[in-house]
């Protein structure tokens, strides 16, 4: 018989160091985006500081996480710190909870490893319920705004010619909106990714854990993408032609290096402040992968499909995707199959 592993008993430091060596192994090879592996770099980090570094990691018990939860509750959001104001506002529950996850899945390998003898998770309270609505930057788009932000100008004419970005920024919005990608899925595409065909444009998008899925473009996006490729991008690229990584990626900066998400998210916030009054709103890209989602099903997609679109494994979280649609309520009961039955 092969005898069980024995306990190792090493500090929440060493835990710390050893899983996060993990998480880049992991990253390294797809399983894990950049961005999901920062998130789990913050948090476990953030975890030893409030846990102890020098403790034993065995020796941390259910009610010790429920203790460090509150306390990383309470402590001010750092996002919203500004040096000449007062310190923000404690965490949201949506903010714990995903840090609670973090260190779920830290202490889930700690006890594959060896390393605790049971998971402290296990007797931790449940998380929190989150309560209230979406926010509304993450909630989708009408049908007469998302049109609004497709076909709303570009800025106006920078100073200099080589920051006009307009064909890159027009083809990143027309992108996210209609196809609805992750954000981290669009910063990565590298322009091997996409396979320009006379007959047809497709875009193999690289997905969380490792998973892909091959989208064809539309005309008007494939026209987009030819512009951006044959009138922009080779000048962007040759601003940094011994960067690897640059050459290789679809989206630039001006300076010619990768674009990365939180530039995709300060492009369409500048595009959102070009729509007409009316539609403006704040909008993340999570919020147009909402609209993408919300509108297709409100086209008569059927949710499988939109699934496989967005990359979802489970139709239950493309569900949670899909926002309420204003007149959607009163359309139904119009139209319902009893709806005459006392004429």
């Amino acid at each position: 018989m092969v005898a069980p592993p024995r306990l190792e008993r090493i500090t929440v430091a060493e835990a710390t160091r050893r899983y996060l060596a993990a998480v880049e192994v992991e990253t390294i090879r797809g399983v894990l985006s950049p961005a999901t592996a920062r998130s789990y770099t913050r948090d476990v980090t953030e975890f030893g500081r409030l846990t102890g570094r020098d403790r034993i990691l065995d020796d941390v018990s259910g009610s010790d996480v429920d203790s460090v939860l509150v306390r990383y509750q309470s402590a001010p959001d750092a996002r919203y710190t500004d040096p000449d104001r007062k310190p923000g506002p404690g965490r949201s529950t949506a903010t714990v909870n995903r840090f609670r996850q973090s260190v779920t899945r830290f202490f889930a390998y700690a006890a594959r490893e060896c390393w605790v003898q049971a998971d402290p998770m296990q007797w931790a309270a449940p998380p929190a319920k989150v309560r209230g609505t979406l926010r509304t930057a993450r909630t989708a788009l009408s049908a007469g705004a998302a049109r609004s932000l497709l076909t709303t100008g570009p800025a106006e004419t920078p100073a200099r010619t080589d920051q006009d970005l307009a064909l890159r920024d027009r083809l990143v919005v027309a992108l996210l909106l209609v196809l609805g990608p992750r954000v981290s899925e669009l910063a990565r595409t590298d322009v091997d990714d996409v396979a320009r065909e006379p007959e047809r444009t497709t875009w193999r998008i690289r997905g969380k854990g490792g998973n892909t899925r091959t989208v064809t473009l539309s005309p008007p996006l494939a026209c987009a993408l030819d512009d951006y490729l044959t009138h922009l991008r080779p000048t962007l690229a040759a601003r940094r032609p011994q960067d690897t990584d640059a050459q290789r990626a679809l989206l630039l900066s001006w300076r010619g290096r990768r674009i990365d998400t939180q530039a995709i998210r300060a492009l369409l916030s500048r595009a959102v402040r070009r729509m007409p009054a009316p539609y403006q709103r704040e909008a993340t890209p999570h919020a147009l992968r909402h609209t993408t989602a919300t509108l297709l099903v409100a086209d008569g997609w059927d949710v499988k499909v939109v699934a496989e679109l967005l990359g979802h494994a489970s139709i239950a979280t493309t569900g949670v995707y899909l926002d309420r649609i204003e007149g959607e309520l009163a359309a139904a009961i119009r139209s319902h199959p009893l709806a005459g039955a006392f004429d």
